[in-house]
């Protein structure tokens, strides 16, 4: 019998989805997979591979306590065309801590491609093309259109407010009382959030930090 009451399959949160390692980009021979715990209680995680010749992993088993996540650096150590395989992947499961029964496993491909992301080609003006405004009372035709440049003409200004805002609101969500929780609180039962919803906001948490590790 587990405390955790799960005696079947539960979703594994891993971000990203999936890895992608170029041959020719350094920059990419290492990367991060971070795993998410949103249960109530502890669980311990193994790293699993279909070719572990060519992958080293800093940290192929721990522990990740409850609410909390965890990076684990993945690096390509083999970056042979021949012996790569469309078939890779990186299997992470999970287990109750202390138990030995796996509650669930998730699959990360791992694709190596030969070169570097193509730059894109021609002027900001072949990728973008401005878009008009409807004409409305009082708007007329010395209206401004707006040309949304890419990211790398911006400069690297580091995360939005807004994906920091958000991350820190599903943060604090995750750290408030769960639904049913019989210990004393001083947040009102009202606030209380179910399993449900803390899985939900464990998994965009994920996609927030990302996305901010991504602009920073």
């Amino acid at each position: 019998m587990q405390p955790s009451g799960l005696d079947g399959r539960v979703p594994v949160f891993v971000f990203p989805p999936s890895l992608t390692f170029y041959v020719a980009d350094h920059t990419s021979h290492k990367q991060i997979v971070t795993l998410y715990n949103p249960y109530e209680f502890c669980i311990s995680y193994t790293v699993l591979c279909n070719n572990p010749s060519c992958f080293n992993v800093d940290s192929p088993k721990g522990i990740v306590r409850s609410k909390c996540s965890l990076d684990i650096i993945i690096t390509r150590t083999n970056l042979s065309l021949s012996e790569a395989s469309l078939r890779d992947k990186i299997r992470i499961q999970i287990c109750e801590d202390g138990k030995k029964k796996v509650l669930g496993k998730k699959d990360v491909p791992a694709v190596l491609l030969s070169d570097v992301p193509e730059p894109r080609s021609g002027t900001d003006s072949d990728q973008f093309v401005s878009v008009h405004a409807p004409t409305r009372s009082g708007v007329g035709e010395g209206a401004t259109d707006r040309i949304f440049l890419p990211p790398h003409h911006q400069g690297n200004a580091g995360p939005s407010l807004v994906l920091v805002a958000a991350a820190t609101i599903c943060l604090c969500g995750l750290l408030v009382p769960t639904e049913g929780d019989s210990a004393d609180s001083r947040i009102p039962s009202c606030l209380h959030l179910n399993s449900n919803i803390k899985i939900v906001l464990a998994y965009v948490l994920g996609l927030l930090t990302y996305a901010i590790l991504r602009a920073g």
